[in-house]
């Protein structure tokens, strides 16, 4: 089946979770936690399809209110796809694009209310069912740990893109401001492979001293004379 993230086709099969779909085609949607249920940057709008889809659970409740429910909020990484039919979601980074294309001042002031009382009023309580988890066996912190290190690179990437699309006349700048992010960011990993010898690197970077070829030694015997 196909269903339309962003208004772009994918691919997708029932059982499938929104997440999932969208990395498998390309059309990614944020996931800075790894797909835990411990943030919302895979929050997406649902605009049409919604009963083709798992209802929310309580991951989503924790962290999504009321209002943006009735918006058609979810969160990509715990929504799954339950029956076949035509589904349209929208990104959050998406949408907010299109509210500055569309210089819609009312919408981007009604945006930014509704998005700072979700956060402001459903944190405590995401952080209580993160914290319930760990309790219960059902989320390990080591384990969310490393897909939070792995997902921090496609996650900054969608900001940066979005942000180079909406911006366009930013992406001089902001290439040079990559630059010499990418040059502090290997200038750290390289400081942290010297001191290990190798064995440790940043996410993202690769131990130059790890994959280098030792030079041999050559040994001199010296005698001293009598």
């Amino acid at each position: 089946m196909i269903i339309y993230i962003n208004d772009r086709p994918c691919e997708a099969q029932v059982g499938d979770r929104l997440l999932s779909t969208a990395q498998h085609n390309k059309a990614h949607i944020g996931y800075i936690c790894g797909g835990n249920g411990l943030c919302q940057s895979c929050f997406v709008y649902v605009r049409e399809g919604a009963e083709l889809l798992s209802p929310p659970g309580t991951v989503e409740k924790a962290f999504i209110s009321d209002k943006l429910f009735q918006e058609g909020g979810r969160l990509a990484c715990q929504t799954a796809i339950v029956k076949e039919g035509t589904i349209r979601v929208l990104t959050r980074a998406e949408n907010l694009r299109r509210i500055v294309l569309g210089l819609n001042v009312p919408g981007f002031i009604t945006y930014a209310q509704t998005i700072g009382y979700n956060v402001v009023n459903k944190l405590p309580s995401g952080l209580a069912n993160a914290v319930s988890r760990v309790q219960n066996g059902t989320l390990s912190p080591v384990d969310s740990l490393g897909k939070i290190a792995a997902g921090l690179g496609p996650a900054s990437l969608l900001v940066l893109n979005t942000f180079t699309e909406t911006f366009s006349f930013m992406q001089g700048p902001i290439s040079l401001a990559g630059g010499a992010a990418r040059g502090l960011f290997d200038a750290a990993s390289g400081a942290i492979c010297a001191v290990t010898g190798g064995a440790l690197s940043l996410p993202g970077s690769i131990c130059q001293a790890k994959n280098t070829p030792k030079v041999a030694i050559e040994r001199v015997t010296i005698t001293a004379k009598p």
